[in-house]
């Protein structure tokens, strides 16, 4: 973790953050989700956001994604200052730049899986690459479940749609929010094993938060936040170094 200058445009960087603070309500009912986080994403990493409910997970991974305006401090994509973007830019920044897997699937009811995975490259008027959607189609299980609308598929199908339409842009940065959550065993370490090579072969850059030692254990470093606050930092993480540092933080 580290701050960088302020308004570089640096390539090694996909995404950063300078004294960002997010809070909610006010006076005695305010709620600090992050706190004065400052950290880099460097282009191509893999990085794992973990840390007890109520953590800033969530909020830190939306104010990232340009989902959440903070109330203070600055967000970064691409050297791209969120907050200097309207609405309608910050809305095109996040269609072509970024990828992002819900909690909740936030799947259009009315359209198919395939017209759902497509659907950021229709609103951007692109044509999906056949091969990576192939690839994307084929890593999650998809193939037979292309003309199912959502009420007829199951919760972890539900969940593997909402990966590919994150996926099928070959977005900058992809941002997952327990994306394995909803998935048997299997899907999830063939997901795991996708969102991988998708940061060796592609060059894409990725957080996820997570719960799960085993998945955090597939990325690059793994970030543990508390009280909204990114409190320790694993390189290189293991299932057992990652199980450590958990039990040193609740200790």
């Amino acid at each position: 973790m580290s701050a960088s200058s302020a308004g570089t445009d640096d390539p090694s960087l996909a995404a950063e953050t300078v004294e960002l603070t997010k809070v909610y309500g006010e006076a005695q009912a305010e709620v600090r989700a992050v706190d004065g986080v400052t950290l880099t994403v460097p282009t191509g990493s893999y990085t794992a956001v973990m840390g007890p409910s109520g953590s800033g997970k969530s909020p830190l991974l939306h104010c990232l994604a340009g989902l959440d305006r903070p109330t203070s401090g600055t967000v970064r994509i691409g050297g791209t200052d969120l907050a200097a973007l309207k609405d309608k830019q910050l809305t095109e920044l996040r269609r072509e730049r970024v990828g992002f897997v819900f909690q909740a699937f936030n799947l259009v009811p009315t359209l198919t899986a395939r017209e759902n995975i497509v659907l950021p490259l229709r609103l951007g008027r692109r044509a999906p690459d056949p091969d990576w959607f192939d690839a994307v189609i084929t890593s999650l299980a998809l193939g037979d479940r292309l003309a199912h609308k959502p009420a007829e598929l199951s919760g972890g199908q539900q969940q593997r749609v909402a990966v590919a339409r994150a996926l099928v842009t070959r977005p900058q940065l992809v941002f997952g929010d327990e994306p394995t959550g909803n998935l048997d065993r299997t899907s999830g370490q063939e997901l795991l094993a996708l969102l991988r090579r998708s940061v060796d072969e592609l060059g894409q850059t990725i957080v996820m938060v997570t719960h799960d030692p085993i998945a955090a254990a597939t990325a690059d470093r793994v970030w543990f936040l508390a009280d909204g606050r990114v409190v320790d930092e694993l390189a290189g993480p293991t299932v057992d170094g990652v199980l450590d540092r958990i039990r040193a933080l609740e200790s």
